[in-house]
């Protein structure tokens, strides 16, 4: 590589090292806020003060993007409050090894966390841009995940079972095919109700033919399009 070249890249390295270091104290500040708001789990805390949650907006939004608040990302999509994500992704109880199913990629950010917590990850994605952008994303932060762009709410029979599936969309109903999808021992994390507010759930399969439902806080998600869900648009 010639000198200048070199030069120039070393450059855009340090511009790049330079502008990450203004938002190490937000990232610190966030992480101690979902500890105020009750995340006990520190492998969690630790992936969300670790991921670049800036490198997921547009530059526009760069100054509220360790704000906990959801905000846009395109094709009417929001990347998830960071409380929401790290909320529904202690439920899951996810261990190092465990096979998890992502339905709604977004902006990536859940499935970063999910790579970080030691998991295998496959996710859906219903919009096309947004898969795209999430793969560059992820490789670009070298994340390794499987995504596909097709209908979530019929999850992925392909990996299946899983040991968690996470909806990060409002649902109408829990889709049949999910909790199919499960292992015995499988958890599955789905905010379900209106298009004004869902409640949280969290089904675990006990057997082949039983399962356990729990019921926990109200969430705001957009709504999980689909054949299972709210229909096609």
């Amino acid at each position: 590589m010639p000198i200048l070249e070199k030069q120039i890249n070393r450059h855009l390295n340090e511009i790049i090292l330079q502008q990450d270091r203004r938002f190490v104290r937000p990232r610190k500040q966030l992480v101690e806020l979902l500890k105020k708001k009750g995340i006990k789990d520190e492998r969690i805390l630790m992936a969300i003060g670790k991921i670049p949650r800036h490198k997921l907006i547009d530059t526009a939004l760069h100054s509220k993007a360790y704000n906990d608040t959801a905000l846009p990302i395109g094709m009417g999509q929001t990347i998830s409050q960071p409380y929401t994500v790290a909320a529904q992704t202690e439920l899951l109880a996810i261990e190092p090894g465990d096979k998890v199913l992502e339905i709604g990629t977004g902006s990536g950010y859940q499935c970063m966390i999910l790579c970080e917590l030691g998991a295998e990850v496959y996710s859906v994605e219903r919009h096309k841009e947004l898969y795209h952008r999430a793969k560059e994303a992820l490789k670009e932060l070298g994340y390794k995940a499987m995504l596909k762009v097709g209908d979530g709410t019929l999850g992925w029979s392909t990996y299946a079972p899983y040991d968690g599936i996470v909806v990060t969309a409002g649902a109408p109903v829990v889709p049949d095919d999910l909790v199919q999808q499960l292992s015995v021992g499988g958890r599955l994390v789905i905010p379900v109700g209106d298009d004004e507010k869902q409640m949280m759930l969290r089904i675990t399969r006990v057997s082949e033919n039983e399962y356990e439902r729990e019921e926990l806080a109200d969430f705001k998600f957009v709504p999980l399009i689909g054949e299972k869900g709210w229909g096609e648009s």
